[in-house]
């Protein structure tokens, strides 16, 4: 196995790798049942103790 097949192996399958990863933050963050959840960490900065 050769730099250039370990290169190869390591773009391709990363590039897939970091795809799937990003579709898995956005269902994250845009699923509906987590809005109240993200509104109140969103508010955090404004509350006072």
């Amino acid at each position: 196995m050769t730099y250039q097949d370990i290169s190869y192996f390591a773009q391709t399958w990363g590039l897939l790798y970091l795809i799937i990863l990003f579709v898995g933050m956005l269902i994250y963050a845009f699923r509906p049942w987590a809005k109240k959840k993200f509104d109140n960490a969103a508010l955090i900065p404004f509350k006072e103790d």
